[in-house]
Order: C-alpha cells, then structure tokens, then sequence
C-alpha cells in the first residue's frame, strides 16, 4: 500500500491528527519502497527461483487439479490449470510429465482406479491438445493408493479427488516403453 494510502486511511479512521501521523508514521518506519521493475512478478521469483525450475512450476503454475465427488470432468478452475501447465511443459521442453490420478474412498477398488485414471486421462488430453509431445508426458491411475492423510477427514476427502502433475527428468517405471 503507498504511503498516502495509508496515511489517508489512519487519519479517517482517527480522530485527532496527531495521533493519526504518528501513527502512520510507525507503520511506515523502516518500510522499503519497491519500483515496479524491482518488485517479484511471481511467487516463484519472489522466493528467488529460477525460470523453468519444478519449483517455479508449482508456486506459479501448480500442479495439482481437484475434481467434483465421482468425475472425471475438469471445472473451469481445473481447465484453467492445465492450460497453464501445457505452456509451461511446451516452454520447457527438457521436462517431462507424469500425470498421477488419485480417488477417495466412496466406491470399490476397481472402480477408483478406473476413476483415477479416467481424472489422469482428462488432464493428459487438454495438454496433448495444447501440442505438447506426447512422448514427454504419462499417466497413472493409483485410485485410493496414495490417499492425503494430515488433514481432517471431510477435507482430505475432497484433496484425495485429485490430479498430480509431477515433473521428470527421466522416465520412470510406470511410463510406457519409449
């Protein structure tokens, strides 16, 4: 907040204008002011990494996706992600993409590892539709395998209807023969 924003804000919120500038002038001891060229453009640079690092992927671009109880369909905000990701992975093309799958507990076992797939599956074709290589990125369904545990019990719920997109340097076992 500028200076004068805060100064007016103190002084309407205070009667007497003494007290008001004194005030104002305690929050503003030892602030820096920033010139816009200064200032971070993203978290990821505010933290000090560098671009096309995983680090500078998750704080900026994210790489989780969560899904409505029982679809497979991405939501605006979901949709909104992957398209962030397919431009990062088409901008970074030394990455390469796993897509990890997750379910929660409602269902049986096939089922959630069907679903998780179908979640994986999703987000895998909004990236290929983007033009990445399709030989960079993979899929794995892990259904309710790999649940979200540190969390009370309705919200992991919801965090366990999730898409993952990890970054690689090298393919893994569960990528398909290349």
């Amino acid at each position: 907040m500028r200076a004068e924003h805060v100064l007016g804000a103190v002084s309407k919120a205070c009667s007497g204008g003494v007290l008001s500038l004194v005030i104002a002038a305690a929050l503003l001891t030892g602030c820096q002011v920033l010139s816009d060229a200064e200032k971070p453009q993203t978290p990821s640079q505010a933290a000090g990494f560098a671009p096309g690092t995983e680090e500078e992927f998750m704080l900026d671009v994210g790489r989780r996706i969560y899904f409505a109880e029982g679809v497979a369909d991405l939501d605006d905000k979901g949709r909104e992600t992957v398209l962030r990701q397919a431009m990062w992975l088409k901008t970074n093309p030394r990455w390469l993409a796993k897509i990890q799958g997750h379910a929660d507990e409602p269902g049986g076992e096939a089922a959630n590892k069907r679903l998780s797939e179908r979640r994986a599956k999703a987000v895998y074709d909004v990236i290929l539709a983007q033009g990445v290589d399709p030989k960079r990125i993979w899929i794995k369904g892990y259904g309710i395998e790999r649940p979200e545990t540190d969390c009370d019990p309705a919200e992991c719920s919801r965090m366990n209807r999730r898409v993952v997109v990890n970054l690689r340097e090298e393919y893994d076992d569960t990528a398909p023969q290349r």
